[in-house]
């Protein structure tokens, strides 16, 4: 299993001078954190833009730099060799990982004239055939599993749905993993587990809730509407037939808040997965 990425990724020194943030470089470092946590290789694409202006080079756009036949052709060779490198692998990669606003290796944004436009940079546009991805996106991997954890079906299913999100390689955290599971804590340990909980729901890129049930669970409700006002994405199951209202599964406020989903195998592409839905 493997991704091509774009080489900056792994070697910032790519790119033009001047325009790598701090937050480039987590959002590049934590791209790789996912791949080494789910044993995915990371294969580096040439990088263009280097081959041909080289590595110490001001910022430009397309037009400004690129628009010429002799790097025209240098993408035709870059391509032959990429094509060749996945039939040799045998398997196609997962995706593109690739660097928005680039004027080769962006993915939905790229800097084609001296104004930001959708589309892919010039060297991704070669492979319309393969998912891409933005760096960005592909490093928010970080799931909070909010849901009833009392009985041991409720928790025998939270263990069904992190087995689930982390076979679509989504690192997941599970409440009942960490104390959060008996009603004899002392008042020490709630503050500590609560304390715990918020520091995650902050750190997270997503949560996932479970909101079965004739009332949604309350603690479940408070971990999305925390979620929510931190901007974070929510994707909610909801498998529960009953309904609140003519237009309301449970509860409006947490419906308005998430994207809702009716089967578990709907999760992992809800969240965004590189892998194909489950049966």
């Amino acid at each position: 299993m493997y991704v091509l990425v774009a080489p900056c990724i792994l070697n910032p020194a790519c790119r033009a001078r001047g325009i790598t943030t701090e937050e480039d470089l987590r959002y590049f470092h934590r791209a790789a954190e996912r791949c080494r946590r789910f044993s995915v290789e990371m294969v580096p694409l040439p990088c263009p833009e280097t081959i041909y202006l080289g590595a110490d080079r001001e910022p430009g756009s397309f037009l400004d730099r690129l628009a010429t036949d002799e790097f025209s052709a240098l993408l035709d060779r870059l391509e032959a060799e990429v094509r060749a490198l996945i039939r040799e692998r045998g398997e196609p990669p997962l995706a593109i990982v690739g660097v928005d606003s680039s004027p080769t290796c962006g993915v939905t944004a790229t800097y084609y004239s001296s104004v930001k436009q959708p589309g892919r940079g010039a060297f991704l546009a070669r492979f319309p055939d393969i998912p891409a991805i933005d760096v960005k996106e592909f490093s928010r991997y970080r799931v909070y599993l909010a849901g009833p954890l009392f009985s041991e079906a409720e928790r025998a299913y939270n263990l069904v749905l992190r087995d689930l999100l982390e076979a679509h390689l989504f690192d997941v955290y599970l409440p009942q993993e960490v104390g959060d599971t008996s009603c004899t804590r002392c008042r020490e340990e709630h503050r500590t587990i609560f304390t715990q909980h918020l520091r995650v729901l902050r750190d997270i890129d997503a949560v996932v809730a479970v909101i079965d049930g004739a009332d949604a669970d309350s603690g479940t409700s408070w971990e999305m509407g925390y979620a929510y006002a931190l901007g974070k994405k929510i994707v909610a199951l909801r498998t529960d037939f009953r309904i609140a209202g003519q237009n309301e599964l449970v509860n409006l406020m947490l419906e308005e808040s998430a994207r809702v989903v009716a089967a578990k195998e709907d999760l992992p592409q809800a969240l965004g997965s590189l892998l194909p839905a489950s049966g």
